[in-house]
Order: structure tokens, then C-alpha cells, then sequence
């Protein structure tokens, strides 16, 4: 066991006294450590029950012979954190949060591990850890919220920011914006719809590194309790087993991830997370890869922000290996996963367990809801090296628009703009020098697209950055796209007025501005800097491109 380096033989009794210290017994020293790596904190709606899964991880890893050891990591809430400073800090909390899964785990020398993250940094963090350290490795995500109700509809955090954009378009008084506020979130877990936080865990279960239903199981049902249980009795198991993560996950196993995330219309953050995420499994995974299992892969199950249903709708019909049956013989079944059996085998399983699936929640790949995926890729000469679109949030009406660009330089300048009422129909608004170094930290801009469709122009109306959206967006945002301005992208040459052309079909985003005028612009260019200090400064400093995951090194 590798716990041994630290408490094995003459030259480690001082090591064992520490460790006695915290109450073991020589008989547990004799078994293997697990570290329990908890985001649970009491600021995140998604985190503030983790303590309770922590609790039952480790009572799961006592049944079978194991020892635990709980540490906890950082966490940042998106919500809380969006439209002001708070934002800057979202990103690169995932690259930290690494690192301190990391310096514990290696010094320490813990022979296994089970993550508990939810929420929508975190997820990728931990996953990222799991790969680069390469010890036996389940992981047991938070679990979505529950929808909540009001005015006879059913309400997310997504309600929110858009009734925002609706009180000051006139369309509801302060009073309902109020109820809202007080009903759109009932209690912990993960924001309800198919957002970024409930995207990744359910990339987690497709690649094999949750048991099989974890992904959709709802933060306060018991199934959670029952997953965090059995989790920590596998790990053990997985020691034993030398099961790594590295020897679950491949590069099939990514195709897969991404097409259940193309046939789930996930968020447009997976595009930034899984290459980051296959980086830290020594995989190469690009944006290519994405357009490519777009194209074949259709998009089955409409979930909120682009359709009505809800995280507990999916799980009702079955969850994620519901729409890997579905996929059929797209899904590449041979991977292993963290119980110790197939995809294929698990399918096996599921569809004796779940005969039945819920048709008007997931439908077939016979009558999609779109023949393609949910995200698509853009090139052309506004984003040379790619930019992402969630097209399964996007109207019929926007696949194809062109329109005059009104340029800000920053999410406050164009938010301002929106609520002024300066942003017209068939506008494109281009916010630029938000991307991973401009931002710094590539802040999501739930706040200007939901107030654009509060002011009921997300039919008429597109936004292009280099930043990126929110799992929660839905319309024609358009982000990512690379180079960024800090970098000298052509986003930093665009002016008011220049017409932008999207063609999400066939995959293209243009500024119609001559070659020659452009070059005369690049000529006298020069960037914006934005100045932080802290952790932000280092980040700036060694962060790469969106279109490689936005990773560190």
C-alpha cells in the first residue's frame, strides 16, 4: 500500500505517533487510507449538504475495512460570484482547488481517494486531480436541486436572471421578481436545470469515474445517501484491485463523455473543462473532437435553460445511462468504470433494472430534438481558432444571423448598455478582453444574455466573446472564441458597426471587414490590460488559450 512510505517500519514510529495522536489503533494502521476530499462549505447552495455525503463516504469506507481521512477543498458559487469582481475568481479556482487535492494527497501518501464536488469548477478540479495523481479514485457528485414553484410554473436560478431584465423591460413588477427571488431556489444541490454543475457530474458518470445514476441522483433524496455509501465501500475495493483512474478512462472514454454531453445538450463549459480535464489524463482531446461527435450525434433530451424539463425529470427517466442506451451503437460500450464492469456491461444491467424510459423526457435518436448535438464549434476570421456555441439553446429564427457589432470592452460595459435599452434588435454585442488572461479569469455572462432575454430580445439579438457563457445561457452566445483580445485575437480589432456574420450550420463566424482594413488595424493595436494583484497576477502569467481548456502550466 503506498500509506506504508508513512507509517511502516522502525525508521516511520514517529509517524505513527502523529497518526495515534488522531485516535488509530495499530490494527488501523494495518489498512488502507483513504482521503475523503470534501467541497462542502457553507456559502454554496450546492455544497452545503456535502458534509452529510462526506458522513456517509465514510461510513461506507469503515464497512469495508478501510480508514478515512476527510480534508476539504475551496469552493466558489457561480451565482453568488456573477457580475462583479467575485466572477474573476471562478476559473481559476479550478486549477487551485487541484493543487490542494494534490499537496495533500502525495504528502500524505493516502492509498485511494473519494472526491465529493458538485458544483461547477469544483467537478473539473477534482477530476483533473484524479487523473494527474493516479491513485484508485471514485467520485460522488452533490447531486441537482430541486426545482422550485411558483405562480403555477416551475422556477431555477435561471428565472432570476432573466425576471431581472423582465422588470426593467415592464413586463413584471418588483413584487413577482420578489416572489421569484424568495422560490426559484428551495434548498441544496446543484442549480435544477441542465446547467454546468449537473453537466459535469454527468460527464463524471459517463466516463466511468461514478458509480452508475450518481450524476442525476437529487441532492436530498436518499438514492444520495445510498451512493455515498457504496462509493466508499468500492474504494476500498478499488485499492485492493489497484483499479486507477488512468485504467478506467481513455480516450474512448472521453468520445463518449462528449457525445452523452452532445445528446443532453450540456453546458458549452464542457468544450473548456473535458480537454483540460483529458490534459491531466495525458490525452489530447480539442475542440475538433467536439465538432466532429456533434455532427453524429443527435440531441435527445431537451433540459432546462433550452427546454422545460428538469435534472429530477432525468433522473425519472433513467439519467445518463438511460441516454447512452438510447445512443446505441455510437457509445463505445468496452470502457471500464469505476465498479469494476464495463459501459457495456453496466447497460446491460441498467436495462433490467429500468425497462421502461420516460419518451417525453428522452426521446429517440429516430426523432430527436435536433438531428445534431447540443454544442457546435465556430471558426473563421473573428475566432481563427474556435469559438463555441450551445446550439440546442439556440431559436430556428438566430441559427443564422447578421448584424452590426456594438462593442464593450467589458461584461459591466455591455450589462449597462443592455439595461439602458442601447442594444437593438438584430445588434450583435461582442464583449471582449474577458477571456482566460484579458478577464482575467474568462467570467461567465449569464448576467447580459439573461437580461437580453428578459428584454425579450434573445430571438433578435447575439452575443460573441471571448469569455464564456453560463450553463444556464440560451440564445445565439457565442464565447470562446480564441485568440482573445489580450492575445492580439481579431475580437480586438472589431468597431461599432462592423458586420458580423454567424452561420451556426455551417459553422462560421465572420467579421465582413476587408483583409486590408483589418491589417491596417492590427497595425495600431495595442491591447488592454487589465491589473490584479495576488492570485490572479500568477494566473494571468501562466494561463493558456480557451481553446486548450484554459489549463496552467
Amino acid at each position: 500500500m503506498i500509506s506504508d512510505n508513512a507509517k511502516t517500519g522502525l525508521e516511520r514510529a514517529a509517524n505513527r505517533s502523529l497518526l495515534k495522536a488522531l485516535g488509530l489503533t495499530d490494527s488501523e494502521l494495518k489498512k488502507p487510507f483513504i482521503a475523503v476530499v470534501n467541497s462542502h462549505n457553507e456559502i454554496v447552495p450546492g455544497h452545503i449538504h456535502l458534509d452529510k455525503i462526506g458522513e456517509a463516504v465514510k461510513a461506507g469506507i469503515r464497512n469495508a475495512g478501510g480508514v478515512p481521512f476527510e480534508f476539504h477543498t475551496i469552493a466558489v458559487c457561480d451565482g453568488i460570484a456573477m457580475g462583479h469582481v467575485g466572477m474573476h475568481y471562478s476559473l481559476p479556482s479550478r486549477e487551485l482547488i487541484q493543487d490542494t487535492i494534490e499537496v495533500m494527497v502525495r504528502a500524505h501518501q493516502f492509498d485511494g481517494m473519494v472526491l465529493i464536488p458538485a458544483c461547477d469548477k469544483v467537478v473539473p478540479a477534482h477530476l483533473m486531480a484524479a487523473g494527474d495523481l493516479n491513485i484508485p479514485a471514485i467520485v460522488v457528485t452533490g447531486g441537482p436541486m430541486q426545482p422550485g414553484f411558483a405562480d403555477d410554473a416551475d422556477l431555477d436560478l435561471i428565472s432570476m436572471f432573466e425576471g431581472v431584465g423582465a422588470v426593467k423591460n415592464g413586463q413584471i413588477s418588483e413584487d413577482k421578481l420578489k416572489m421569484l427571488e424568495d422560490n426559484a431556489c428551495p434548498g441544496c444541490g446543484s442549480c435544477a436545470g441542465m446547467f454546468t454543475a449537473n453537466t459535469m457530474a454527468c460527464m463524471t458518470e459517463a466516463l466511468g469515474l461514478s458509480l452508475p445514476g450518481c450524476a442525476t441522483s437529487p441532492a436530498v433524496d436518499a438514492s444520495k445517501i445510498r451512493f455515498a455509501k457504496e462509493s466508499g465501500e468500492r474504494i476500498v475495493q478499488m485499492v485492493k484491485e489497484g483499479l486507477t483512474p488512468r485504467r478506467i478512462v481513455t480516450k474512448n472514454s472521453f468520445d463518449n463523455a462528449v457525445m452523452a454531453d452532445m445528446a443532453i445538450g450540456g453546458s458549452s463549459n464542457t468544450a473548456l473543462h473535458l480537454p483540460a480535464i483529458a490534459n491531466a489524463f495525458g490525452i489530447c482531446l480539442t475542440l475538433d473532437d467536439f465538432d466532429r461527435l456533434s455532427k453524429s450525434t443527435p440531441h435527445i433530451i431537451s433540459l432546462r435553460p433550452a427546454g422545460s424539463w428538469f435534472m429530477t425529470d432525468f433522473d425519472r427517466a433513467g439519467g445518463i445511462y438511460s441516454v447512452l442506451e438510447r445512443l446505441g451503437d455510437r457509445v463505445l460500450k468496452e470502457e471500464m468504470t469505476v465498479n469494476g464492469k464495463t459501459i457495456g456491461e453496466n447497460l446491460k444491467n441498467h436495462v433490467l433494472v429500468n425497462p421502461k424510459f420516460n419518451q417525453k423526457v428522452i426521446q429517440t435518436v429516430e426523432n430527436p430534438v435536433h438531428k445534431e448535438g447540443g454544442i457546435a464549434i465556430l471558426k473563421g476570421n473573428l475566432a481563427p481558432d474556435g469559438s463555441v456555441v450551445k446550439q440546442a439553446a439556440v431559436s430556428e429564427k438566430m441559427m443564422k444571423h447578421t448584424g452590426p457589432a456594438r462593442v464593450y470592452n467589458s461584461e459591466e460595459d455591455a450589462m449597462s448598455a443592455i439595461m439602458d435599452g442601447k442594444v437593438k434588435a438584430g445588434d450583435v454585442v461582442v464583449i471582449r478582453y474577458e477571456g482566460p488572461r484579458g478577464g482575467p479569469g474568462m467570467r461567465e455572462m449569464l448576467s447580459p444574455t439573461a437580461a437580453i432575454a428578459g428584454f425579450g430580445l434573445i430571438e433578435s439579438v447575439a452575443l460573441v466573446t471571448d469569455g464564456r457563457f453560463s450553463g444556464g445561457t440560451r440564445g445565439p452566445c457565442i464565447g470562446h472564441a480564441s485568440p482573445e483580445a489580450s492575445e492580439g485575437g481579431p475580437i480586438g480589432l472589431v468597431e461599432d458597426g462592423d458586420i458580423i456574420e454567424i452561420d451556426i450550420p455551417n459553422r462560421k463566424l465572420n467579421i465582413m471587414v476587408n483583409d486590408n482594413i483589418l491589417e491596417e488595424r492590427r497595425k495600431s493595436f495595442k491591447p488592454i490590460e487589465k491589473h490584479f494583484g495576488g492570485y490572479l497576477k500568477k494566473y494571468k502569467r501562466t494561463v493558456k488559450s480557451a481553446n486548450h481548456g484554459a489549463i496552467v502550466e
